[in-house]
């Protein structure tokens, strides 16, 4: 059976909406488009709380129950909620298309009820030798965000 989400990601310029789905326990693929982003990479993470009373600052750090490194998508040593980055073009808008072996969509680890954040700035992966780089990959504002909901079928 395929369990699927929806986020509609949010902020003053750039918008959103990004699909989740995940047939029995295989990967999640995560599909989508941003617009209003600047054109280049963008950080892009699954955060600790469904909360956005505060705005984006309200979910928290990225998702890591483990307790470990900010790492990249495919690292071995990274948060659950550490997608890497996406891209935008010229035009400012980026097309999604990721496939995660490390988030959920089902279990104790489930992102649904989480809160997904667009950052301004390029994740740098855990590699970049700033001091934020192995807490959030030095990738800036927070400059959209929505909660991961259960999506109709």
């Amino acid at each position: 059976m395929t369990t699927k989400a929806v986020c509609v990601v949010r902020g003053e310029i750039v918008n959103g909406t990004l699909f989740f789905s995940q047939d029995s326990q295989g990967p999640v693929k995560v599909t989508g488009e941003v617009t209003g982003l600047s054109k280049g990479l963008h950080g892009f993470h699954v955060h600790e709380f469904g909360d956005n009373t505060n705005g984006c600052i309200s979910a928290g750090a990225h998702f890591n129950p483990m307790n470990k490194e900010h790492g990249g998508p495919k690292h071995d040593i990274r948060h659950i909620g550490d997608l890497g980055n996406i891209e935008a073009g010229a035009d400012g808008v980026a097309k999604v298309n990721i496939t995660d072996n490390v988030i959920s969509l089902k279990g104790d680890n489930s992102i649904i009820g989480r809160t997904l954040v667009v950052h301004a700035d390029p994740d740098d992966l855990g590699e970049g030798g700033h001091e934020l780089s192995k807490t959030t990959g030095n990738a800036g504002a927070r400059v959209a965000c929505g909660v991961i909901g259960i999506a109709k079928m």
